[in-house]
């Protein structure tokens, strides 16, 4: 690699900071009042304005994550907009939210009229934000100390249906050195708060919506390295219960499959994982007693 990584000892000269925004039409606070997803769109690009003025170095990448696909917001696939400057704004801040606006729109446009809006891919959209820091490394300045984070912003309910792509990301992460953040905007997510942990990143539920802006900057604005200078909520207690490959429910008790380690609710004598039979004990044989012989 032609960039060094950051440590939580020392400040990096750059921060990439990836923010994925679930826009699932089928999460409570937007089925309440759909305005509500305005108000937290402004407060999300108001604090990717804020990850940027931080440093000149700092990059930035925003990630719409719908129920039928994930898609770059920020930054444009494409040629960049033309962005007229508007007096007392930063250029740069103007071509961000334009353009996060203006894709997003597009995104929701895009979305099947004819398919009822299932779960969020939030599981391909961590896999996204992935590809794109590693591309960001290795295009990287040679020694360049980058450190690297990712923010997601959801209101959907916890699902196990995405259990083993969750695990991949999360472990993926863990060996590249990228915090996954958690912001829950709704109810308390099990699965992802496991991802903030294996990762060191941190877990917040938004107790309300009006203070969003300020929650964010309060807790996920401050780098890996100046988080130990803060007082910040602690991540508290773990659930780190599995999911089973059945019928994607969390278990505290189940059988696992000794040669792919899948996790069932049920004995079953086939894993249907990897189609392992195994071989089910039954009593042992009873020797037969010996006869004496009569002399």
């Amino acid at each position: 690699m032609t960039d060094k990584l950051a440590d939580d000892d020392g400040p990096s000269d750059s921060s990439l900071l990836v923010i994925i925004v679930d826009t699932n039409p089928n999460q409570r606070y937007i089925t309440e009042d759909p305005k509500v997803l305005t108000g937290c769109l402004d407060a999300v690009i108001a604090f990717a304005n804020s990850h940027l003025m931080q440093k000149s170095r700092n990059l930035l990448a925003v990630i719409g994550c719908h129920f039928h696909k994930s898609e770059y917001l920020y930054p444009s696939p494409g040629k960049p907009l033309d962005v007229r400057q508007i007096d007392g704004q930063y250029e740069l801040f103007t071509l961000v939210e334009k353009t996060i606006k203006m894709r997003l729109v597009n995104l929701i446009k895009s979305q099947p009229l004819e398919e009822k809006p299932g779960e969020s891919l939030l599981a391909g959209a961590l896999a996204m934000a992935l590809c794109f820091i590693a591309r960001m490394r290795r295009e990287a300045t040679p020694g360049l100390r980058m450190s690297s984070r990712i923010l997601i912003v959801t209101g959907s309910t916890d699902t196990a249906a995405q259990y083993i792509n969750y695990m991949n990301v999360f472990f993926t992460a863990q060996k590249q050195q990228v915090l996954i953040d958690v912001c829950s905007l709704d109810k308390h997510l099990s699965l992802l708060q496991q991802g903030c942990d294996i990762t060191g990143g941190l877990y917040l539920k938004v107790p309300s919506l009006e203070g969003l802006l300020q929650y964010l900057l309060w807790v996920f604005l401050p780098e890996a390295s100046e988080r130990k200078e803060l007082v910040l909520p602690g991540r508290g207690r773990v659930d780190y219960r599995a999911a089973c490959f059945c019928h994607r429910e969390l278990l505290t008790i189940g059988y696992v499959c000794s040669v792919c380690l899948s996790v069932f609710c049920k004995f079953s004598p086939i894993c249907t994982t990897c189609h392992t039979v195994f071989k089910i004990g039954g009593p042992l044989p009873i020797k037969p007693k010996k006869k004496k012989m009569k002399v």
